[in-house]
């Protein structure tokens, strides 16, 4: 089968199924340029201005007001409309003094919770690597594509809470047994609960978690399926249908 990687254009149907968009109503969509989200976890700027929060009619409008300045991604200024917006991502319009958090559905598309502004300093990033680097530092490799040199001792697996646009560790949860987490992959994408037990395996075979959900029931799923994001209870705001 031929790389599609490169093409610059997206047919609507060929779309990853998280995207929130109809597959027949138009022919393209606009694939999200190489950055911090792969294109299979994130939309570009374009879809989320013009097919998600709707605040222009067309492309042009979208682009308009992408050019503009009128739109932050995690506290930043974001003029490129093909710029991957992904989990837990922060949009901010500060015209309309509106702010989002870019979360997962329990269908697994990517969907924009409306937050308070006062949330929208503060950003959930998850730990997916870590190197040591020239010096003896250790920098921590995000989901969301930073890479942070700080003094914390913090796992693969683990959360950091940053203050943005910073980029300041203010806080940061574990990946751990009573931990509150969101799914983010396989047939429980978008479910929250508790991690009941770690199991590690001895083999080939990847880590699991087990969880239990609001209804007391159990689940399992894929360690690096496990965002966490809080201990006790969350600490940011989610789908209704999540709670």
């Amino acid at each position: 089968m031929a790389n599609m990687g490169s093409r610059k254009h997206l047919k609507r149907y060929k779309a990853p199924k998280s995207w929130p968009i109809h597959p027949k109503e138009k022919t393209w969509t606009v694939k999200p340029a190489a950055g911090p989200h792969a294109i299979e976890d994130s939309l570009s700027l374009m879809v989320v201005v013009r097919d998600v929060l709707k605040i222009a009619d067309n492309s042009r409008e979208a682009k308009t007001i992408i050019n503009s300045g009128d739109i932050l991604i995690d506290g930043k200024v974001k003029k490129d409309y093909k710029y991957p917006v992904g989990l837990m991502d922060i949009i901010t319009i500060p015209k309309n003094e509106t702010s989002y958090r870019v979360l997962l559905d329990n269908k697994n598309r990517l969907t924009l919770l409306k937050i308070n502004n006062n949330d929208a300093d503060e950003k959930l990033s998850k730990i997916v690597n870590k190197t040591t680097i020239k010096g003896g530092k250790i920098q921590y490799n995000l989901h969301d594509g930073r890479n942070l040199l700080t003094d914390g001792d913090y796992k693969v697996g683990d959360v950091l809470s940053l203050k943005l646009p910073e980029q300041e560790v203010q806080n940061s949860f574990k990946l751990e047994e009573g931990a509150t987490v969101l799914v983010t992959g396989g047939k429980h994408t978008g479910e929250i609960g508790k991690i009941s037990e770690i199991i590690i395996s001895k083999t080939s075979n990847p880590n699991t978690v087990i969880i239990e959900n609001n209804k007391k029931e159990n689940f399992l799923t894929l360690k690096d399926y496990a965002f966490v994001i809080g201990g006790e209870k969350p600490v940011i705001d989610l789908l209704e249908v999540n709670q």
